[in-house]
């Protein structure tokens, strides 16, 4: 195998080489850093990468499969979101406003990656304080996106998601707060799980993150590599662990379509878009599933209930920021947008979850998934809203991606699950979400979806 398509295996599949001792974990974490080097320079996926530190984990991990141990991301080369601590390295939100100083421990789901043998090879850019779904800062430059570099791969994992799909790591880890994994994995064709609520721990200060709305969980090449990451990070796994649930072939599913944009949105679904969800559910009935049309009722509060926490959660953490006066212009005018949101509204949108959560269930108690679309549209151009105040960038962005902060307001496992190319070969995905707690099916649904109409053999061209 060379050095590419090594760099390329995905997680799974490297950590079945190294365990073998068919290659080792420096050879994997060496090809990483070299296409690091050489591509990342056009995408900007990283905001640092700890080459010198990750070749001697590298050997470490070798050291460790000689004396026999198997641990299943031994030497796995992984890319940590730049919202999350790792020890030595700031982390900086995106922003000339951040602490610049080292962190001193890791976080807690880094610690688990570690412990899992993986391999971290550096941090991974994101919007100013992980606000938008674009990726794009007066601090650190735009990223940009492996298909089309003149397009966001998303935000505000945004980083990871083109990092996975260009090959710059083996699986990368997301956070999700309004679609914040599942955004960068559509619009970078690739796949990404936003689990339960509480699936994965948050440290301190973040487990509240944006008022219960954000999640953490990963980006990853193909469904094996994801389910993988999570057996090493997440809490309360199935029997058997999730690797198992996406290689076990799921039984004949009844599956709900849904299309209907939220409440309050001024948006449409593109066509691309709404034929990659017919795609998909053609493809569905062709597996054997039921596949009936039955729209959600989100109610005319349920958008409302998502927008408070978020905007709340954006002025919360520009208020913690050191220096709040290096914030960017747009990014204080959302924490001014966000303080104008009462308490009270927050703890009003917080006991309305459970109306909300009956509403999908609702639907789920006569289906085991929901198929929705990803995006409504293509990604954005870079620098396609510069100069727009936060209203008129929200409004945008809203509108672009409105089928993805429901699921962070109930707290249930939904994901991102690529769905082809259009005319202008950018990537298109559907959604699918899960009953709570039921990532497993999401699983194997989506593995048996890429075992059909595989994704990861198609590259960008870089």
């Amino acid at each position: 195998m060379d050095a590419t398509d090594l760099a390329y295996a995905g997680a799974a599949r490297q950590a079945q080489l190294i365990a073998s001792g068919e290659v080792s974990a420096r050879e994997v974490v060496a090809a990483t850093l070299d296409r690091i080097e050489r591509v990342d320079p056009q995408l900007n996926a990283y905001r640092v990468v700890l080459a010198e530190r990750a070749l001697a984990e590298a050997d470490q991990a070798d050291a460790r499969r000689r004396a026999g141990d198997a641990r299943p991301l031994l030497g796995v080369p992984v890319a940590i979101k730049d919202d999350t601590d790792v020890a030595g390295v700031p982390t900086t939100r995106g922003s000339a406003a951040s602490d610049p100083a080292p962190r001193g421990l890791d976080a807690a789901v880094v610690g688990r990656l570690r412990s899992a043998g993986a391999v971290v090879v550096g941090k991974t850019s994101v919007p100013e304080l992980m606000i938008w779904p674009f990726c794009e800062t007066a601090a650190f430059g735009a990223t940009r996106n492996p298909w089309a570099l003149d397009r966001t791969p998303g935000g505000s994992s945004g980083g990871s998601g083109a990092a996975v799909a260009a090959g710059l790591c083996g699986v990368a880890l997301g956070t999700d707060g309004a679609g914040s994994i599942r955004i960068p994995a559509a619009f970078c064709g690739v796949f990404g799980i936003k689990p339960q609520r509480g699936r994965v721990p948050l440290d301190p200060g973040a487990s509240d993150g944006w008022h219960g709305l954000n999640h953490a969980g990963p980006i990853a090449r193909g469904v094996a590599d994801a389910a993988l990451f999570l057996d090493a990070i997440a809490d309360g796994a199935p029997q058997g662990g999730f690797a198992a649930a996406a290689a076990r072939v799921p039984g004949r599913l009844r599956i709900a379509v849904a299309t209907k944009i939220p409440p309050g949105v001024a948006g449409r679904l593109g066509r691309d878009q709404r034929a990659a969800v017919t795609a998909t559910a053609d493809l569905l009935r062709s597996l054997g599933h039921d596949v009936l049309d039955r729209e959600i009722d989100y109610g005319l509060a349920g958008g409302a209930q998502v927008i408070a926490r978020y905007l709340r959660g954006v002025h919360d953490e520009a208020a913690a920021v050191p220096h709040p006066e290096r914030l960017e212009p747009r990014t204080r005018g959302m924490a001014r947008n966000g303080g104008l949101v009462p308490a009270a509204a927050v703890a009003r949108a917080r006991r309305a979850e459970p109306a909300l959560v009956a509403r999908i269930g609702a639907v789920l108690a006569t289906a085991d998934a929901v198929l929705l679309p990803g995006p409504a549209g293509p990604p954005f151009r870079i620098g396609e809203l510069d100069g727009r105040g936060p209203t008129r960038t929200l409004n945008a962005a809203i509108a672009r991606v409105p089928y993805y902060g429901a699921f962070n307001a109930t707290g249930q496992p939904a994901c991102s699950v690529p769905a082809g190319f259009d005319g202008a070969g950018l990537p298109l995905a559907v959604q699918l979400a899960g009953r709570p707690h039921d990532e497993a099916t999401l699983l194997s649904l989506a593995a048996q979806i890429e075992a059909a109409r595989p994704w990861a053999e198609r590259r960008p061209a870089l």
